[in-house]
């Protein structure tokens, strides 16, 4: 069974740093594109960042320079550290993987609010 395990997310005021993580269980993880996403109330969910299994990246414009999408196949772990964060950034983040990119986490809460 295939798990997803997102950690990381709180409250972080305007300028702050947040690192997410999720853990990644029941699939051969290095070979798979991963990815977080993230959804504002109200919203659609949105691609915020991508890595591939070779480690090749793509941000959304709007976390471009800020946000950091990183890997450890070793530990089946797909990163996010948040850097600058506005309010705007608020949103639940859910983790992304798979073959056909269908598996996702239950979501982690991140809120930048002063």
């Amino acid at each position: 069974q295939v798990r997803l395990v997102e950690s990381g997310g709180g409250l972080v005021q305007p300028g702050g740093s947040l690192r997410l993580s999720c853990a990644a269980s029941g699939l051969i993880f290095r070979i798979y594109t991963s990815a977080w996403y993230r959804q504002a109330p109200g919203k659609q969910r949105e691609l915020v960042a991508q890595i591939t299994r070779g480690g090749s990246t793509n941000y959304a414009e709007s976390v471009q320079g800020r946000f950091a999408i990183t890997r450890d196949n070793a530990k089946n772990t797909v990163s996010l550290q948040m850097n600058s964060l506005k309010p705007e950034d608020t949103a639940i983040y859910y983790c992304n993987t798979g073959p056909t990119m269908s598996y996702w986490g239950q979501g982690t809460q991140v809120t930048v609010s002063s």
